[in-house]
């Protein structure tokens, strides 16, 4: 069956270069990408994918940083432009590249709505990615509501990526993060607080088909199913200031059956518990087979084998296992392949 990978990182080269123009400062980038080579070099990034054969395919995402975080508003739609373009060079020239998710200069939200068009328009963009938060700023920003609404009526995903670094601090009287905690615990967090204020924001009543593509399948979101469903039910029980027991009002459903409509994507690491979790939590029609290559210790390979293993060790059908590898993708990425 194909594997069609929905959440893995590269930069365009011609982005790369673009990048370190406009922020030469950025060194942790620096330091990633001169130690992992594959998130620039397309042949060195071809050659490590032979590993899983002719059934093993690629649907592209620029990594990290987010480019607002990288330029301003005046330079951050030029540097989208750059990204996007390249990426859609990739998918041209590599059959293995089946598709690419489009980078937004969110700092410019008109910007970004027009970037948004112009690259599933006219480069054939399979959707958006966006960010847990635009410089501090929650996705529920009335700023960001014309990305959502232009995604719903074209019926493509949104992907999202948590952003948290270690300025963030784990306690407040801390300067930053300790011991990388803004990543191992920091991530899933950003991913279930964004998912929580998009439902409770009405999202999902405003939107019914609106489809969000979580990274790490859910970050927090179904190991703790339980506080999200009778806790969450019970909203505004722990809150003396404000009655918010009015938002549930406003809801048409339970807090619980909105946070079962986001997507998860397979990337966790190669852990078969929180695989079999997610699994369970959003069910077969919103899990998508992705691997987050090439942040393995391995530096490519790693994670994809990883997250193949854990899949095809599932006690499933072979019917639910495609659907996850390739049906769902082919579905919700109208991908002709």
């Amino acid at each position: 069956m194909l594997k069609i990978d929905t959440f893995n990182h590269i930069f365009p080269v011609e982005y790369f270069e673009k990048m370190n123009d406009v922020a030469p400062g950025l060194e942790d980038i620096g330091k990633r990408v001169r130690n992992i080579p594959v998130l620039v070099d397309v042949d060195a990034r071809l050659r490590m994918m032979e590993e899983f054969g002719d059934e093993y395919v690629q649907v592209l995402t620029l990594s990290s940083p987010p480019i607002e975080r990288v330029a301003g508003p005046g330079t951050s739609p030029e540097l989208a432009t750059v990204a996007n373009d390249g990426m859609a060079r990739l998918v041209a020239e590599q059959d293995k590249f089946v598709g690419f998710v489009a980078s937004l200069p969110m700092n410019n939200p008109d910007a970004s709505v027009t970037e948004a068009k112009r690259a599933i328009d006219q480069l054939g963009a399979t959707g958006v990615q966006v960010f847990t938060n635009v410089n501090g700023r929650a996705l529920d920003h009335p700023d960001f509501l014309p990305i959502f609404e232009l995604m719903a009526a074209y019926d493509l995903p949104i992907w999202v990526h948590p952003a948290r670094g270690a300025e963030m601090p784990d306690y407040l009287d801390e300067d930053e993060s300790k011991y990388e905690i803004w990543w191992t615990f920091g991530w899933p967090y950003e991913t279930s607080a964004m998912m929580a204020r998009l439902v409770f924001g009405g999202y999902f009543d405003r939107f019914p088909d609106l489809k969000i593509i979580t990274h790490h399948l859910g970050g927090m979101a179904p190991y703790f199913e339980g506080r999200i469903g009778p806790g969450m039910d019970q909203l505004g029980a722990r809150t003396s200031d404000q009655d918010l027991s009015l938002i549930l009002d406003r809801l048409e459903k339970r807090p619980f059956d909105y946070f079962k409509q986001f997507y998860g994507d397979t990337a966790v690491f190669g852990s078969a518990a929180a695989t079999r979790c997610g699994l369970e939590f959003f069910g077969q029609d919103n899990v998508l087979f992705a691997s987050d290559c090439p942040f393995d210790p391995e530096k490519g390979p790693g994670y994809i084998r990883e997250t193949i293993r854990v899949l095809d060790d599932l006690d499933v059908s072979d019917d639910l296992r495609t659907q996850i590898y390739e049906g769902n993708a082919r579905r919700m990425l109208r991908l002709q392949l």
